[in-house]
């Protein structure tokens, strides 16, 4: 794969992160933390979207990838986070394998609203699962990474600095696909999927696989937010919480893979300081933000450093 400007970019703001870390207030690591774990979520998001779907039920993928972690640790009693992000990735690629076969075939309304039933039925699954302290959740825990043992103040860096390299990858990857054959038929086939088939490429099959990426970055997301919060519950699989993973999805555009990152990084930070001086208001702060966006920037965060791209190509 070919080292451009993104690829380079990316790599210079995950060095940033690890040089930086060891050095940022337990605030902000912990705003940066929730920011990258939902900012890897909006990245299957934004395949999704580029490929002309809406997904309500993410939260499946990101609960799921939760949960596998937070087995590992207490039923498996290996407390590792590189196993727990393996395990949410064998899990949320198997089921997401399975379900993609009937979702593939969906578009627009009916995609989305298949996607939030597979969602609640997990949901509802959870909440009456006693073995898996129903709606209380349980903890969760990570003691080494990589079987190096780490606690206190190290465990926070190492957390945080695994979280930031998990995520460079996983843009990185990205950003390669979307680059390649394959990745560019999303844009295709939703503008026209009759013309792609007429092409010779395989519309169901390009879906289908596009949304298991989506998945398994979402089970990531899920894994590295239990780990740096330390608690999973059947919350993390209602509707509110895809409904947040859309919304940042739309808050970002689909230009670049940064802008899924920057845009969780927005979201978090209005609801955090939103929630923090204005409790009983925070919600309406989040809104008229999206509002905000939608009117002046209606293709996301991220048209504000493509205008003067498209200005140019204009002229």
């Amino acid at each position: 794969m070919k080292l451009d400007r993104t690829g380079l970019s990316l790599i210079v703001v995950v060095v940033m992160l690890l040089v930086s870390g060891p050095f940022l207030p337990s605030w902000m690591v912990s705003l940066l933390n929730v920011s990258m774990c939902y900012g890897i979520v909006v990245l299957g998001m934004m395949l999704l979207m580029r490929t002309g779907l809406v997904s309500f039920g993410h939260g499946l993928y990101y609960c799921l990838g939760a949960y596998a972690a937070g087995l590992i640790d207490q039923v498996w009693k290996m407390p590792d986070m590189l196993l727990m992000v393996a395990g949410s990735i064998v899990a949320t690629a198997v089921v997401s394998a399975v379900l993609g076969l009937l979702l593939a075939k969906y578009r627009e309304i009916f995609f989305a609203m298949l996607s939030l039933a597979f969602s609640m039925i997990l949901y509802g699954l959870l909440v009456k699962s006693a073995s898996l302290g129903s709606t209380d959740g349980f903890n969760v825990a990570a003691k080494t990474v990589g079987g190096v043992a780490v606690e206190g103040d190290t465990l926070r860096v190492t957390v945080f600095s695994v979280t930031a390299v998990i995520l460079g990858i996983a843009a990185f990857l990205l950003h390669g696909y979307l680059a390649s054959h394959r990745g560019r038929l999303a844009g295709a086939i939703r503008d026209n999927e009759l013309r792609v088939e007429y092409m010779g490429a395989s519309v169901f099959a390009t879906v289908h696989f596009n949304y298991v990426v989506s998945a398994v970055l979402a089970g990531i997301g899920g894994a590295l937010m239990a780990v740096n919060i330390g608690h999973i519950d059947p919350e993390m699989t209602y509707w509110p919480q895809s409904g947040e993973f859309v919304f940042i999805a739309i808050l970002s555009g689909t230009g670049s893979v940064f802008a899924p990152l920057g845009g969780a990084l927005v979201f978090e930070s209005v609801r955090s300081f939103a929630y923090e001086y204005s409790p009983n208001t925070w919600q309406m702060v989040l809104g008229i933000t999206m509002l905000v966006v939608m009117i002046f920037l209606p293709g996301g965060l991220w048209s504000l450093f493509t205008r003067g791209k498209a200005k140019e190509a204009a002229t």
